[in-house]
């Protein structure tokens, strides 16, 4: 997941040139921020990875025995350092695209890389974007409901009131995202400062009373679980896995805060933190057997202090959630520019941060879905079968297309790329199939979420793609159109018309249509096209392309990354110091609006042909869209089958 929250940006010593102190301020600043937002999700495991594994582990047995406390333990300590240590933070964030990490911009730099035939790499980036949205559900769901559940060990009263109390959280949560996360992002890094010492301190007496759950540091513990438990230890790995869920929030967040704070925050608190809360709660249950229905908050005593911790645990899982949303809508923002869905309208909540985003569609829509799944599980353990299929799927994507760019980036033989990216394949595949035992029991839900976000990504590329080759055959020749004007110009009117195309080759459909019903043409015409990057920003210096191509026709073609949002205006203003004269109040930005009808052959089957119809029907308004004044524009319409 990522996650748009204000941070202050990676900078150097030599960057900034204020020397060493001022590094180390900001370095802090980096690593503070990193445990607020990157770590939320990992972060709240605890409420409830070991008390599903080990019940897991214990199966029909009932009371947990030391065998499969021990097995579970050692299992989640040595996932922790496989998977999140080694994969993520001494691999991966190596892998980053102009500093930016996640699954959609791996899928950029993947592409880029292998060039021309980077359909597979697509359709990987495609699946990883749709089961992101499934985790992006079950995570305020699960960690919240799993938090307020917490109530039930203050007293048994407050029982009927956990669902009503989560579903009212989450509602507030949701409502208040158009105001950004600015202000409550200040509170981040230190709320979970707390959390994570409190992981800490709490854990340090039931091991001083049970030393021997200490044996769980040796993986050996781990092996033998697993090879003496068969399928019962494989269904206990499904549930392990829910300790590293949050994990590719570490390389989504790499262009937020930079490697080196990342890698600090987890080496030296999160990762020791939650690996003495995993042994606290494991040396727990070895002295109780019975506190494996809620060993996260018995280990606090009971009253005040276990009061104290649901609202802390609640503050945590709602910072995990936030984590969650944001990163939604940078996905969101991602796949918009890299053509895998339609324009939703993106509104920007901070003028000093870009990556401040608010996308109201898709905050409702993760609303409605959140609280359908808590009052369709209505407790943390049904949900958490659901929960892991969604990331591991995620994390077998990630890999795959790691090991492309370890062989095409990094320039390594295939060999030793898949030497060191196979050994966390196979892991993640363990992980997956693990999973996939829990499809009957609720697994089915990301897998469905998932399932219905890759058929809207994929139809709508391949919608838009059908469309652009259908349109290019109808179209003029733009060079051929200019040099008829300019031979026989028609009447002329004062002042500067842009045409927006996606194909600077072919005349605009605008441009056909005004001088068809209008027969006139401005003294000046400009062509402009706007091109997504695959890296995910763009140097102002190469923003603007100006191409002269006759006395009266000019191209611009304007280039953005794919985590920017485009901005016309702003951008011309670049083309004016270029040596472009314009004034934009007497400049004319001439759009076509096409309807769209389904053609007897499209290339698609009929309820493709309707689903991208549809979808472009939802499109928010291109003038929007690229922040163009909506009193410069001139909408022209246009009917079109497909």
């Amino acid at each position: 997941m990522t996650s748009d929250v204000a941070v202050p940006a990676p900078e150097t010593a030599a960057a900034n040139g204020h020397g060493e102190a001022h590094t180390t301020a900001r370095f802090g600043a980096l690593t503070l921020g990193s445990i607020g937002v990157v770590y939320g999700d990992i972060g709240t495991s605890p409420l409830y990875a070991f008390r599903e594994a080990v019940m897991a582990a214990s199966g029909a047995e009932g009371a947990p025995t030391s065998a499969a406390v021990l097995g579970v333990v050692s299992l989640i300590l040595w996932a922790l350092i496989v998977v999140v240590t080694l994969k993520y933070v001494v691999i991966l964030l190596r892998a980053d695209n102009n500093g930016e990490g996640g699954t959609l911009a791996l899928m950029a730099l993947a592409q880029r890389a292998v060039g021309t035939g980077g359909a597979t790499i697509v359709l990987l980036g495609i699946i990883s974007g749709a089961l992101f949205y499934g985790d992006a559900v079950i995570t305020p769901a699960l960690s919240v409901l799993s938090a307020i559940e917490g109530m039930k060990d203050v007293t048994l009263t407050f029982e009927p009131y956990i669902v009503p109390l989560t579903v009212v959280i989450l509602v507030c949560l949701f409502a208040v995202q158009s105001r950004g996360t600015a202000r409550v992002a200040a509170f981040f890094g230190p709320i979970m400062c707390v959390w994570f010492a409190v992981l800490a301190v709490a854990a340090i007496r039931p091991i001083l009373e049970q030393p021997q759950i200490l044996f769980a540091l040796n993986p050996l513990y781990a092996v033998s679980f697993m090879l003496h438990h068969g399928i019962i230890g494989f269904v206990t790995l499904g549930a392990v896995f829910l300790a590293v869920t949050g994990a590719e929030a570490l390389y989504a967040d790499l262009g937020h805060f930079g490697k080196r704070p990342i890698q600090t925050a987890w080496l030296f608190i999160v990762l020791p933190s939650l690996a003495l809360n995993y042994l606290g709660q494991g040396a727990l249950v070895l002295g109780d057997p019975g506190a494996i229905v809620s060993p996260f908050f018995q280990l606090f005593p009971q009253g005040l202090f276990r009061g104290t911790m649901v609202v802390l645990a609640t503050a945590a899982t709602v910072i995990a959630s936030q984590a969650v949303i944001t990163g939604a809508y940078s996905l969101t923002r991602q796949a918009i520019q890299l053509g895998l869905l339609p324009r939703f309208e993106i509104r920007h909540t901070s003028e000093a941060h870009s990556g401040q985003i608010f996308i109201p569609r898709i905050n409702q829509l993760l609303l409605v879905a959140v609280v359908l799944l808590v009052l369709l599980f209505r407790s943390s353990s049904a949900l958490a079968s659901a929960y892991g299929i969604s990331v591991t799927g995620t994390m077998v994507v990630t890999a795959m297309m790691g090991f492309v760019v370890v062989w095409k980036v990094w320039r390594w033989s295939p060999f030793a790329a898949a030497a060191l990216i196979a050994p966390f394949l196979f892991l993640d595949l363990t992980f997956l199939a693990a999973n996939l035992l829990k499809v009957f029991e609720g697994g089915w839900v990301p897998l469905a979420l998932g399932a219905v976000m890759i058929i809207l990504m994929y139809t709508w590329r391949r919608g838009s793609r059908l469309l652009f080759e259908k349109s290019r055959k109808l179209e003029f020749p733009l060079a051929d159109l200019v040099a008829m004007l300019e031979k026989r110009p028609p009447q002329r009117v004062p002042g500067t018309a842009v045409f927006l195309t996606s194909d600077p080759l072919s005349a605009p459909t605008a441009l056909m249509h005004s001088l068809k019903h209008y027969k006139v043409l401005h003294e000046k015409n400009v062509i402009l096209t706007i091109e997504t990057a695959q890296t995910p920003r763009i140097d102002p210096a190469e923003r603007v392309r100006l191409e002269q191509i006759s006395p009266t026709f000019s191209k611009v073609t304007l280039k953005f990354g794919f985590m920017e949002s485009p901005n016309v205006p702003k951008a011309l203003a670049i083309a004016r110091k270029l040596g472009w004269q314009f004034d934009i109040m007497s400049t004319s930005f001439f759009l076509s609006r096409r309807a769209l009808k389904p053609a007897a052959h499209s290339g698609m089957p009929r309820w493709q042909d309707r689903l991208f119809i549809s979808l472009s029907r939802s499109a928010n308004d291109a003038t929007d869209y690229f922040q163009i004044p909506s009193g410069r524009v001139v909408e022209v319409g246009t009917q079109v089958t497909i």
